[in-house]
């Protein structure tokens, strides 16, 4: 299971003309300069890609509500990124000389003068600012004020089957500004969700697994069930436990002590202290210790029905209880967001960073990368540089969908996991044998084919393609430095001659076929609530699988932070540290046979059995080296180990 975040953009109403500054304000980057605007400077990817003549549908009213965020480029923008590169690379003198948080905002956020020539702008121009932070004003307004601010008309745009608002040409902000504005979002108001009151609703209904199982890879044969390539496969596993995945991926005597890592989604849980420490008890993990597991949590709650907050609720239990289960002795801060939307999850990221709350940072939400718009990416990756300068990394999920083609007809990766300043991970299917042994991974990707009627064949065999790994080429982001050399040219230059951003990074477990036992509250028939488990996958379980690994080599770096890993793990491709994953380890095809209630509770509807075949993803292929279904592959024995301060 993977989340996919809504991202909402308010619009704005800004006007007037920037009364006269006192004084310079420094900036590393200034927007690139508006030809047609003399005298401002234009905010680039502010209008989207769907804005185009043929959706026009004509002006906005001038009296409109919108609101927004103006987003401060601070006062050394190129400055902050050269830093967060050199501070996480190997092979630089700065590698590892991060700052604190108030070391990296006196250094690189907007200064005091910047703060309030902006909010002058603004509030000349008509509008009302709602609120300053470190990294942002807000403000609202009617549609009048936002394009006499922004130096562009709002218009009303077809797309899809809805009309949304959106600047008819790119924004701008005054030249007198000297480049203090990173960029504005909320001008727009296109929801940018895939999938999945102010009250929090109660747990999701109950959902749980039908057996035959395997206790680990291989135990149990489904001898009664028809071949499947040729011979008898094995029942899926009931659910790893934190001592599989452990042995699988070398943690040894680890354990991730002193290490904190944060874990961001919307929303909170009502029984998340119940449900972690129910299920370590019942697995054998170390129990939770007091103050081990904190929450930091919004004033309140948005767009629960629309954000269908209730289905978060697993997405964070899923997220700390496989931490605590590879890192058991980590600190784990949960961090929820008010709301599935952008600004909202914006701010529980940029909380972790202000606050330092964490080295390591585990998120398992995203969208597809054609609704990301580049003002939003540029927020983000601000709050990503800002944290590398730190010592912070963020592990984001790749996506469950494959390469999105059957998701959304069009080849794409996932954002924000595109990032060239996060780890994106990506995803496997695990055996772990006997003895908990390590047998092999491939690919994540699912083809499914249900049994027959008459139970002696599977129907259209092997089936069609379900779910897998997300990965791919980048459509929007450059090739990163350190891609370069290790990314094979095909899949870096897959979209342009000058080379672009592959995802995955690295991987873990994710197939939800062999996946990972949790255990959750949730709302059984009756109406009770009531603690169950049931096994669960995608590369939101592969996210904070790695973050948990990584507090163990942090742990075995001393405690010292790793901080933004890429760099890191990059240099140590090709070498034993990893599990180099292919789409066929044992040489002939594989799969595992499944059984499913048909009402997801109990057998009283019947049971439904198939087939999961494994290493398909869609058109993406887990070969021998990086490929873009597992990165450079997953931790090996010598991973945690290879971080050890000598």
């Amino acid at each position: 299971m993977r989340s996919n975040r809504a991202t909402m953009r308010a619009g704005v109403s800004m006007a007037a003309t920037l009364p006269m500054l006192a004084g310079a304000l420094a900036l590393g980057i200034p927007a690139a300069h508006a030809a047609d605007t003399p005298g401002r400077d234009t905010l680039a990817g502010t209008k989207p890609a769907w804005a185009t003549a043929k959706a026009d549908k004509g002006a906005t009213a001038n009296g409109a509500q919108v609101s927004a965020r103006v987003y401060l480029a601070g006062r050394d923008a190129s400055g902050l990124a050269a830093y967060a590169k050199a501070v996480s690379d190997p092979n630089s003198a700065a590698y590892g000389k991060y700052l604190s948080a108030g070391q990296a905002q006196a250094r690189y956020g907007a200064t005091k003068a910047q703060v309030a020539a902006v909010k002058s702008w603004l509030a000349a121009a008509g509008l009302k600012v709602t609120g300053v932070t470190e990294h942002y004003v807000s403000v609202t307004g009617d549609v009048a004020a936002a394009e006499k601010a922004f130096g562009t008309q709002l218009h009303n745009y077809a797309k899809g089957s809805k009309t949304y608002r959106a600047p008819a040409r790119t924004a701008s902000a005054p030249d007198a500004l000297d480049g203090a504005v990173l960029t504005v979002t909320g001008l727009d108001n296109a929801p940018h969700k895939a999938t999945h009151s102010d009250t929090l609703p109660p747990p999701d209904a109950v959902f749980k697994n039908s057996g035959p199982f395997s206790s680990y890879f291989g135990s149990k044969t489904a001898t009664t069930l028809p071949d499947a390539y040729g011979k008898k496969i094995p029942y899926a596993v009931k659910g790893y436990t934190g001592k599989q995945l452990r042995a699988a991926y070398g943690a040894g005597t680890y354990t991730g002590k002193g290490v904190r890592v944060a874990i961001t989604d919307a929303y909170a849980s009502p029984t998340i202290a119940y449900d972690a420490a129910t299920y370590a008890k019942k697995h054998g993990d170390a129990g939770w210790k007091t103050k081990q597991l904190t929450q930091v949590l919004p004033d309140g709650y948005t767009k629960t029905e629309e954000c269908g907050a209730a289905g978060w609720y697993g997405e964070e239990t899923l997220d700390v209880e496989a931490v605590h289960a590879v890192a058991p002795a980590a600190n784990v801060t949960y961090v929820g967001a008010a709301s599935c939307y952008d600004d909202a999850l914006l701010d529980s990221l940029s909380k972790v960073v202000d606050d330092h709350l964490a080295d390591i940072v585990s998120n398992s939400w995203g969208d597809i990368e054609a609704n990301q718009t580049p003002d939003l990416a540029a927020a983000y990756d601000q709050v990503f540089q800002f944290g590398a300068v730190e010592g912070i990394g963020f592990y984001f999920s790749s996506g469950d969908n494959g390469d999105e083609v059957a998701n959304t007809k069009t080849k794409q990766v996932d954002t924000p996991a595109n990032s060239a300043w996060v780890t994106a991970v990506g995803g496997t299917s695990l055996a772990v044998g006997k003895g908990d042994k390590y047998l092999w991974e491939t690919g994540w990707g699912t083809e499914k084919a249900a049994l027959s009627d008459d139970g002696k064949s599977w129907t259209n065999f092997p089936g069609a393609f379900t779910s897998g790994a997300g990965g791919g080429t980048s459509k929007t982001v450059a090739e990163p430095f350190y891609q370069k050399g290790v990314v094979p040219n095909a899949l870096a230059t897959a979209n342009s001659a000058a080379g672009n951003r592959v995802v995955p990074d690295i991987s873990a477990i994710a197939d939800p076929n062999t996946g990972f036992k949790v255990g959750q509250t949730q709302t059984f028939p009756d109406g009770s609530a009531q603690y169950s488990e049931y096994r669960i996958g995608g590369t939101s379980l592969a996210a904070p699988v790695i973050a948990a690994v990584q507090a163990l080599a942090q742990e075995a770096h001393g405690g010292k932070a790793i901080g933004f890993a890429n760099p890191t793990i990059y240099a140590k491709y090709g070498s034993k540290v990893y599990h180099d994953v292919t789409d066929n380890p044992t040489g002939s095809p594989l799969a595992v046979a499944r059984v499913d209630f048909a009402n997801a509770f109990d057998a009283a509807d019947g049971l439904l059995t198939s087939v999961r075949s494994l290493g398909k993803d869609s058109s993406l292929s887990a070969v021998k080296g990086y490929d873009d279904v597992t990165g450079v592959g997953t931790p090996a024995g010598g991973y945690v180990e290879s971080f050890r301060k000598h």
